[in-house]
């Protein structure tokens, strides 16, 4: 028995699908079958609506437009009048015409179909939009989890820098006083006794004077390039004076002579169109970073480059040293090389990129790139 109502299910979809594609003009012929083959399956009238329902609902109406449906479902309605006439209690033959209390069932099934197919479409949409709005949230939740990361490794960072400046505060400050203390102070009591002793002998002893005074001269004049050199390791008066190429060609030129490491250097005039806080930033940048050079990468070569690219400053050093694993430094969290660091903050609080490749093989470069326009990036204290 549950075989017959199988197939019997299975052939009144293909009909009724079959039916509702030859449009409103076809046949009833093979839902007046149906009928037949139903009292033969043992369905009653109220099964057989189920049947025509649920087939309608799920089987059929799916495959068709929305705007189709309504007329499509009150064909079906006649197709189930038609189907439903031959079932009875006495399998009495079908009558001409469709009674009216078959017609007022067929309305209330019909009303019913299009009620449901309406509130199935509904929940479908609704099941939809709450999908999305799922996995929007997901998405949400994963991308504020990246910055929440992002954030707390900038800011762990920026705890490191801070730390790091002021420590290089403290040395810088232990360092000038010493060289202050030992080398200035010195030289100066030194010319004081010179001065006092040339002050005993000359009223009695004028042999050697000349020498005694040019030696004291020789003196003063250590002291005052000492106290140049000291001037120029704070800040380059020429940086005020001159410019930044001027300032960084003195600067390579007694590089150069220092670490014996060659360098070229080569710069666009409209870089001295910039405000003198990105110049002071790009000279700071190119001293960090050969400064680094000649204590790290064990190069020969240094190369400086300062272009126009549109509406940016480009400069880049590039040198043949020994490579290092740029992004693991500045991830690290040891005290080690946070020159880069502070490279990279200088770079950034002016609305710049600073970017950083090294590789064994071919040295490092770094490069940052600098809006010729003004931002309103807060102004740094060099």
């Amino acid at each position: 028995m549950k075989g017959k109502l199988i197939n019997f299910s299975q052939h009144y979809q293909a009909a009724l699908r079959t039916h509702l594609q030859q449009g409103p003009r076809a046949s009833l012929a093979s839902a007046k079958g149906l009928g037949s083959r139903a009292l033969g399956a043992g369905l009653q009238t109220l099964e057989l609506a189920k049947l025509h329902e649920r087939t309608l609902l799920a089987d059929v109406l799916p495959a068709f437009p929305a705007r189709q449906r309504p007329a499509l479902i009150r064909q079906a309605g006649a197709f189930f009048a038609a189907a439903v006439i031959p079932i009875g209690k006495n399998n009495q033959p079908a009558p001409a015409t469709v009674p009216p209390l078959y017609n007022k069932f067929i309305e209330t099934l019909s009303q019913r179909t299009v009620e449901l197919a309406a509130s199935n479409l509904e929940l479908v949409q609704e099941v939809s939009q709450r999908k999305t709005a799922e996995k929007a949230l997901r998405k949400s939740e994963h991308h504020y989890a990246q910055l929440l990361n992002q954030s707390d490794v900038l800011q762990e960072q920026l705890r490191r820098l801070s730390r790091r400046v002021l420590s290089v505060q403290e040395d810088e400050r232990r360092k000038i006083s010493r060289e202050l203390h030992d080398v200035i102070a010195q030289t100066l009591n030194g010319i004081n006794i010179r001065l006092a002793a040339l002050k005993a002998e000359a009223t009695t002893n004028t042999q050697g004077l000349q020498d005694r005074i040019s030696s004291t001269q020789r003196l003063v004049e250590h002291s005052v390039d000492i106290v140049h050199r000291f001037a120029r390791e704070l800040r380059p008066a020429v940086l005020d004076d001159l410019g930044l190429i001027p300032a960084l060609h003195t600067f390579l030129i007694n590089f150069k002579e220092e670490t014996g490491i060659q360098v070229e250097l080569s710069a666009a005039a409209a870089v001295e169109q910039l405000s003198n806080d990105k110049r002071t930033i790009l000279f700071r940048v190119t001293q960090e970073a050969v400064t680094n050079v000649a204590r790290h990468a064990h190069a020969t070569r240094v190369e400086v480059k300062i272009e126009k690219r549109e509406d940016v400053i480009c400069l880049q050093i590039q040198d043949n040293g020994r490579g290092f694993p740029a992004e693991r430094v500045l991830r690290s969290k040891k005290q080690k090389r946070l020159g880069l660091l502070g490279m990279r903050e200088r770079v950034e609080m002016i609305h710049g990129t600073f970017t950083i490749h090294s590789t064994t093989a071919e040295g490092t470069t770094i490069q940052a790139e600098i809006p010729i326009a003004d931002t309103r990036a807060r102004r740094t204290k060099l």
